[in-house]
Formats: structure tokens, sequence, C-alpha cells
């Protein structure tokens, strides 16, 4: 494991300014990457960054080549529609690894796309950081050989992940949970809502529908439906809808107009959003982390295309889909997955999240238990520092 740095500490030989290929192929990895990026340009301000990024990345000054809102896609159906936006963006990155190398290239998650890039990466001579692991763990087994094959080194954010690279043999450091410093609410319920305008002596329900745009056709309906069913049984009901930075209202906006819910849509304070409701319907993903973080309860849902979900049940090994669960080890949110994820179950898991106080307690107290699993904060500090080690190092990778 290479030494931490301090962001005080000066680099060798800035008078050359070193160039960082960074890659994230989703909402969440914009904002890992954002993140890691702040905290490599405090180490080397005169680092350049490009890749595939969103918003946040760009806000932080990456040069985006592509933008990880044309490449958010998960499952086999799904990467099939995209395959030519895919396959174009892998093609201009390789090139560059292939005609003009960096001095590094900085993974995030995206394991499909990024695996492929690692590999030809190598073939480049180019080191290689993988930061946010694929989740071998989960399903996939086999990608720890790939991982072993290609990845100078690996920043994993869950402690169960260190044993498995450390066998394969990959240089593995487990720097810790970046959500720890990027889920930081310090206002209460009442607070939280009435800074979006809600009104805190009514019941507010978040309908947190994914950052995709498959996962808003295959489950946002769904979701819609479960809120109309809400509405009937609590009248005075307010919805809140987060808006991810991947989307646009233009995204969402067909599906409201024929709902007889119109939510409080914005893309702004995403965890004070959460802190204000009293219960939310979350699509699986990181984003269940998060709420778990703020302790608000809520339901978790997926639906994938038919194939995919097929495929899935025979090769993910995993118990649970909600990282929260997943973390817990233990069901400590309830999951509906495909057709469970029906608008009547959803509406009646929160109408007993909301009325059933014993309930909603236990999974209040549960969720509060999350956090010490993650480990310590620093997360992008410390995989920036690991970034600056292999910029500098003079080994071969």
């Amino acid at each position: 494991m290479m030494p931490m740095r301090g962001a005080s500490d000066t680099p060798p030989d800035t008078s050359l300014r070193r160039r960082v290929m960074i890659v994230a192929g989703e909402a969440s990895g914009d904002i890992y990457g954002a993140d890691l990026v702040k905290k490599a340009l405090l180490l080397d301000p005169l680092l350049h960054f490009f890749g595939i990024g969103g918003v946040n990345m760009r806000a932080c000054g990456v040069e985006t080549l592509v933008d990880s809102n044309d490449i958010a896609v998960m499952g086999l159906v799904e990467v099939f529609k995209h395959y030519s936006v895919i396959s174009a963006a892998f093609s201009k990155l390789k090139k560059i690894l292939q005609n003009d190398p960096p001095d590094l290239l900085i993974l995030i998650d995206y394991p499909g796309f990024n695996l492929r890039l690692a590999k030809a990466a190598k073939k480049a001579g180019v080191k290689v950081l993988y930061y946010i692991s694929p989740k071998v763990w989960a399903w996939k087994a086999g990608r720890i050989k790939a991982i072993a094959a290609t990845v100078s080194q690996i920043a994993v954010i869950f402690p169960f992940e260190v044993p498995l690279y450390e066998k394969a043999g990959v240089p593995v450091t487990f720097v810790g949970n970046p959500l720890l410093d990027l889920v930081n609410v310090r206002m209460d319920r009442s607070e939280a809502a009435e800074s979006f305008s809600l009104d805190p002596s009514r019941k507010i329900i978040g309908l947190f529908p994914g950052s995709r745009k498959s996962e808003i056709e295959r489950i946002l309906p769904s979701i819609l439906e479960a809120a109309e069913l809400i509405k009937k049984r609590f009248p005075d009901v307010q919805f809140v809808l987060p808006l991810a930075s991947t989307l646009s209202k233009s995204d969402i906006l067909p599906y409201l107009k024929h709902s007889g819910i119109t939510p409080k849509i914005t893309s702004e304070r995403i965890h004070d959003l959460a802190r204000a409701c009293d219960a939310i319907v979350s699509v699986s993903g990181t984003v269940t982390l998060e709420v778990a973080l703020i302790g608000t309860p809520m339901v978790i849902i997926y639906r994938m295309a038919p194939l995919t979900y097929e495929v899935a049940k025979r090769v993910v090994k995993v118990e649970h889909i909600g990282l929260c669960n997943i973390v817990a080890g233990k069901g400590l949110v309830k999951e509906l997955i495909q057709n469970q994820a029906s608008p009547v179950a959803i509406s009646a898991e929160i109408d007993k999240i909301i009325t059933d106080d014993a309930y909603r307690t236990e999974m209040i107290a549960n969720l509060a238990n999350i956090r010490e699993k993650l480990g310590n904060s620093g997360a992008a500090t410390k995989t920036a520092s690991l970034a600056f080690d292999l910029i500098y190092r003079k080994q071969d990778i």
C-alpha cells in the first residue's frame, strides 16, 4: 500500500503538466469523480483531467470528450439499444490511449465499459487506477482475473472487498466510502421541508425514480401509479421528485402529464430533500445508501427488461439488491423486484411506513447503524493520493 500524502505536499517535477484520463459513466460516478478531481488538484494544481463525465466533473474543470448522460445505461437490452453511442465513445478514448497516452487512467465503476478500456490502457503502457470497483462480490467474479491483469491499483469503498482482491494479487486499498463525506445534512425534517417551500405539518413522500432514462421508462409509471394510490389514502400528502444530473425535465414530464400527481421537482440539494421526506420510494442503486445515511425510511424497487432479469437471476450471488441491505447484511428495508414492484405493493409499504410507528421506528434505528459499517471518511482524498503516487511512480505498471 502506498503511503498517503497530505494536501500541502509539493509534487515533484511540476514543470510538465500531467494528463489524466478519467471515466465516469453514470450520475453517481460523476459526483464521485468531481470530488476526486478536486482533491487531486490540491496535490497537483497543474493536472489536466479529460475523458467521460457529467455536469459535476465539468464544473471541476474536467474536459468531457463524452457526456456520461449519453452512455448511462444498464442491462443487456439497454446496452444493445445504445451500442453505437457506447462503441463510439470507447473508440474515441482507445485512440487517445494509443496515439497520445495520458500519464494515468482513472476508472470509476461502470465495469462493462471500463474493464475493456483498462485492457486497452495496459496494452498502451498506461497505468490504471480503478475507483469504486466492479461488484465482483455480487456477480461476474471472473472479472477479478481481468482486473488483476490490467489494473495497477484498485481503491475499494467496502471493507469486505479487500480480501477478494488481495487473494487475486491486485494492489488494493480500502479508502472508505465517499458518501461519508458527500452526505452531510444538518437540517432537521421541518427545516428541510420549509427550505423547499413544503408544509412540514403534512406528509411528504419522495419519489426517487433513478438516474438513467431506461429506469425512468421502466419504473416511473409504476411509481406514479403508486403515488396516486397513496394520495387517495392521504389526500393532503405532498410528493417530491429529485432530478438526477443525467436527466432533464423533458425526460419525466410526459409521464407526469398522464398522472394525477404534481410532485415538486428539483435537482438541488437532494440530500436535504431526502431529509424532508417521511418516506421514500427509491430505485435500487447508490441512492439507497445515501437515503440510509440520512435516516429516512424507504422501500426499494427495481424492474429490468425481462431478458436482463432472467440472466441476472442466474448470475447474481447476493441475497439483497439494495446497497443499504447489502452493507447491513440483512433486509433492513423491503425490496420489491420486477413484478413485485406493483403500484399496490409499493403504496402498501409506504402506507405501513407512515402509519405503523413501531415499524417506522425500528427501520430508522436499523438505518442508523449503517454509517459505522462504511469505515472512515476521506475516500476522495485517499484515492487522490493513490493517483498522485501512480502518476509520479517510476516503476513499470
